[in-house]
């Protein structure tokens, strides 16, 4: 999701561009990745480019994580009505709380959370992050949507668990990923570093932006410049594609990349600094919940 290449290493810091979801400079897998998943990833909609193997699955655009099930679950999508900002074919239905765990520093973990592990290869979230993802909830609620959302205290039953990265992940520099939403109910987890204040210097609400992309992609956003990533990533044009996972336009917002202010908190790529929602940005979260 950002350009760090979604988020690189320390050493090129001071001039570099994060990647909102991210991988910057992982070493490639010993095990190639199959042209048959590679033709399902495209035929998916995702671009192929710089596809790396991470955890159980595959990260694709720098910050989606897709494994074989979840590959194979989105191969029949589920169309909406729906025709900048754009959106996968499936949403979260109906007015909900989505409540999301993150574990703390120094905590034990509240339990997997509806099968997913609670706490992470590399303990729970300094009180830095704790802040970036209240800020980020409080982002979404302050839009008064059909959907809100809620931090609670434990993983057991949570709808989306936020899960710390292995230390051999965030030495490699990602940054953050996640995925889109399934039978109605929001993608349930986020990866995410756990050093982004003190090894990338984050404020609050630099952490708080990423999050919310991560959080964007679990209720259904696709990058706003999904179409030419160069927009914010910079280097060569790639279009994500649409495929079967839907990348469609939302009424009343551009159809080019929304670069108001900061620019959209769902562009591809990022400098770590602050993206509020853009008035475009709200118009969609509006349109969709």
């Amino acid at each position: 999701m950002k350009k760090f290449n979604s988020f690189i290493v320390a050493t090129v810091f001071a001039g570099s561009i994060f990647y909102s979801c991210d991988n910057a400079e992982v070493a490639p897998s010993e095990e190639p990745i199959s042209l048959e998943t590679m033709s399902q990833i495209k035929s998916l909609g995702f671009s192929t480019e710089g596809v790396i193997r991470f955890e159980e699955g595959y990260l694709v655009e720098n910050d989606i994580y897709l494994t074989d099930a979840s590959i194979a679950s989105m191969s029949e999508p589920n169309y909406i009505p729906t025709v900048e900002q754009y959106s996968t074919n499936e949403l979260v239905c109906g007015s909900r709380v989505i409540t999301i765990y993150a574990p703390e520093e120094g905590a034990t973990s509240g339990g997997g959370g509806k099968g997913k592990k609670g706490g992470g290869g590399s303990g729970g979230y300094s009180p830095a992050m704790i802040a970036g993802l209240d800020e980020a909830i409080s982002r979404y609620n302050s839009e008064n949507l059909t959907i809100s959302f809620q931090r609670v205290t434990s993983a057991s039953g949570a709808d989306i668990v936020m899960t710390r990265l292995s230390k051999r992940d965030e030495r490699q520099g990602v940054l953050g990923s996640a995925g889109f939403p399934t039978n109605c109910n929001p993608y349930g987890e986020i990866k995410m570093s756990g050093v982004l204040e003190s090894s990338y210097g984050l404020s609050t609400n630099g952490i708080a932006t990423i999050i919310a992309h991560e959080m964007g992609h679990c209720i259904g956003f696709r990058h706003t410049d999904f179409f030419d990533r160069s927009i914010s990533c910079g280097g060569g044009t790639a279009n994500e594609g649409a495929g079967s996972i839907g990348a469609n336009h939302i009424p009343g917002t551009p159809t080019g990349a929304d670069l108001q202010g900061a620019g959209s908190w769902m562009l591809a790529c990022t400098d770590g600094g602050n993206r509020p929602f853009t008035n475009a940005d709200k118009t969609a979260l509006d349109y969709l919940y």
